[in-house]
């Protein structure tokens, strides 16, 4: 018998209070809602968080990877290596400057690209690696740093892992790499949309403050403030990919609750890890998924087709039909439509994990009656 929660549970939205409200409030009657005070605040908010020398507020991580292949001098011709298990937008930002994506395989436990999954793909060609940290869960970058040639950028694809810790206890974003973040509307911290990028090198982070904003020399709250600076020279060809205040308001309120929020995830993730457990169903879950390191952006979980009567796709079908939102993150990009005229190349592990796995609902906007219900479908539909 079909038996409905008594609201849709979405795998991932927004917790806003009422302080989010009143700070985006006392923005709206500030008089100033573009990038400003605001936003220079919340970027040094962050540094604190992620113990970054540098971070630049941008509209999207999208946004954040295409600037860092800029600043790291990345150009037509160069080849990138990324894993194919991510957001099409990891690959995107490469093909936008006319580098080549070069797709690697992940590793089998952690689905993050591994020291030898990326190295297998190294040429004289390559200029910069990917590295994305999925799901919530740090690629090892010390091991991938040691074996990369010294030539050769990491950026960091660190839209899941706000709040995430290395193999060495630091913080996500206190590396030398550059190291985006993402804000966008399902995220741990959500300011709707928009982005951020770590950076250790003040120089550089003053060309990607500049690169953000047409290549300008100075932004328009630097023009308000100082009577003697009321024009800008464009010093290069730059975008338009700001950040504003009313985003930033919403962001420093969420920054300050994060604790809040990574505490309700570690009790959803260690319910659902119980059930599981005791279902035993040969089910199995991401490296690290309760460890401390771990953010829980997502909640994946692997399923034993060979066992089951149903497919992931009708699993999660009717899961939906009861109310909840359970997803895909990711289906490969290597085969997107857009991305087979480029690359036939098989990633065998990639393949293998991504035709298995699943997304459970998780998130700060979740109790643990959410949860219960999560499960209790997920139980009657796992046949």
């Amino acid at each position: 018998m079909l038996q409905k929660s008594n609201d849709y549970i979405p795998f991932g939205v927004p917790d806003f209070s009422d302080k989010e409200i009143e700070a985006v409030v006392r923005v709206i009657k500030s008089g100033w809602v573009g990038m400003g005070p605001e936003t220079i605040a919340f970027e040094h908010d962050l540094e604190k968080y992620c113990n970054a020398r540098n971070i630049v507020t941008v509209n999207s991580c999208t946004s954040a990877l295409h600037l860092s292949l800029i600043v790291n001098n990345i150009k037509p011709g160069d080849e990138v290596i990324c894993p194919s298990f991510t957001w099409c937008s990891t690959a995107n930002v490469v093909k936008y400057i006319g580098a080549k994506v070069i797709f690697c395989d992940i590793n089998p436990h952690t689905y993050c690209a591994d020291v030898d999954t990326i190295m297998d793909n190294v040429t004289t060609k390559t200029k910069a690696v990917i590295p994305v940290h999925m799901g919530g869960l740090a690629a090892d970058i010390d091991k991938i740093q040691s074996e990369l040639p010294e030539s050769c950028k990491i950026i960091e694809d660190a839209a899941h892992a706000l709040g995430s810790s290395y193999n060495n206890g630091e913080s996500v974003g206190s590396s030398d790499n550059l190291t985006c973040f993402s804000f966008y509307a399902n995220k741990n911290l959500s300011t709707a949309d928009g982005g951020a990028i770590a950076v250790s090198d003040s120089k550089i982070a003053d060309r990607l403050r500049s690169l953000r904003l047409h290549g300008l020399s100075s932004d328009a709250w630097e023009r308000f403030v100082n009577p003697n600076n009321f024009t800008s020279d464009m010093i290069e060809l730059g975008y338009k990919m700001n950040y504003t205040d009313l985003q930033a308001a919403l962001g420093r309120v969420q920054l300050r609750r994060q604790s809040e929020f990574q505490k309700r995830r570690f009790e959803i993730a260690s319910y659902y890890f119980c059930r599981l457990q005791k279902l035993n169903k040969n089910i199995k879950l991401q490296k690290n998924i309760l460890d401390a390191s771990h953010s829980r952006h997502l909640y994946l979980v692997e399923l034993p087709l060979e066992t089951l009567t149903k497919s992931r796709n009708q699993i999660i079908m009717d899961m939906r039909k009861e109310n909840i939102g359970a997803s895909v993150h990711y289906k490969p990009v290597h085969q997107m439509p857009y991305y087979m005229h480029f690359s036939q190349k098989s990633l065998p592990i990639t393949e293998y994990i991504a035709n298995r796995i699943m997304t459970l609902p998780i998130g700060a906007h979740m109790t643990l009656d959410d949860a219960k219900n999560v499960m209790d479908s997920f139980e009657r539909n796992l046949i």
